[in-house]
């Protein structure tokens, strides 16, 4: 790799679309791309490059609204995940926008900066699992609806769902939600979750998320939107297709992703022994706080991930 080195003050004085063009940049994408996956960086570089330059394109308050340097880290997070954020009915990675306390003003208010983060979806989840060995196969979430046949038994640990799918799905309304996965031993397991999960899980979110009301004299308890801006009023199914995946993962392994970057599915900090990826004089941009919006979808995965194991292992 050629000896280019940016600073953080550097970066920042790039506008949002300059950054994935800038030669350091570039250089400093393909070789760590070569290096974690051993070939493709220069292709990676010239496809990845190309869908930064749609989405910041397309959205105007992430081009103007987001520090350059959030844009650099979410792009080199690309290389370190060997994903991609092409469009997509079913992304595996897209890019967000979140406002970040970054202190307190004299007033003792909150600073607050613009920041682009890199999110993984459900389904880049799913084939950085299989890469890393963890699996050897996930179908995609299958969502059931209250006109459809299902149930669920454990057997001393033996998991097993009969579903029955009745169209037409009139009422819209889902109650609960599964996902098949293969281990590499080809054992099955199933992740289950049901409408009683997800509404738990509302209310704490409302909990988490209560306001004083000064009229009312009382907390307001408002959950996260996506629990309710489904159809008549239920779950979002993208939202709740990331949490059955966290749900189905809650006791593997982290996986490996950058600093800058967060999965859907469990919307926490990475851990901070993460090396150091971005190379470059100065702190890379910190974890985001949950709750992130979409802004755009990747390759159809309609039929699930298959990847063989490898021989070694608030929004705006």
């Amino acid at each position: 790799m050629a000896n280019l080195q940016l600073t953080v003050e550097q970066i920042n004085a790039l506008q949002t679309t300059e950054v994935v063009h800038n030669e350091a940049v570039k250089e400093r994408f393909i070789y760590l791309y070569n290096t974690l996956w051993k070939e493709g960086g220069e292709a990676a570089y010239e496809r990845e490059s190309r869908y930064f330059d749609i989405i910041l394109g397309e959205n105007e308050a992430l081009r103007t609204r987001v520090k350059p340097f959030s844009v650099f880290t979410s792009f080199i997070d690309l290389a370190v995940c060997g994903l991609s954020v092409e469009p997509g009915v079913r992304a595996l990675a897209y890019l967000i926008g979140r406002n970040s306390v970054i202190g307190k003003g004299q007033d003792g208010k909150n600073i607050y900066e613009g920041r682009c983060v890199l999110t993984i979806s459900g389904y880049g989840e799913l084939v950085l699992r299989a890469r890393s060995g963890q699996i050897k196969h996930a179908d995609n979430p299958v969502l059931v609806y209250q006109e459809d046949s299902f149930s669920f038994t454990d057997n001393d640990g033996r998991k097993s769902v009969h579903y029955t799918c009745s169209l037409p799905h009139t009422s819209g309304h889902v109650v609960a939600a599964f996902m098949k996965i293969t281990r590499n031993d080809d054992s099955i397991d199933y992740a289950v979750m049901f409408e009683e999960d997800w509404l738990r899980l509302a209310d704490f979110s409302a909990n988490q998320n209560k306001k004083w009301d000064n009229e009312s004299r009382t907390y307001v308890k408002v959950p996260n939107a996506l629990y309710t801006s489904g159809v008549n009023s239920g779950i979002d199914t993208g939202f709740l297709v990331a949490k059955v995946i966290k749900h189905a993962f809650k006791t593997y392994p982290k996986v490996r992703i950058g600093r800058g970057t967060e999965l859907q599915s469990q919307q926490e900090p990475p851990q901070p022994d993460e090396p150091d990826f971005y190379g470059v004089a100065g702190q890379p941009a910190p974890a985001m706080p949950p709750q992130p919006e979409t802004f755009g979808p990747a390759p159809e995965q309609s039929a699930g991930v298959t990847i063989q194991p490898p021989v070694d292992d608030g929004a705006f």
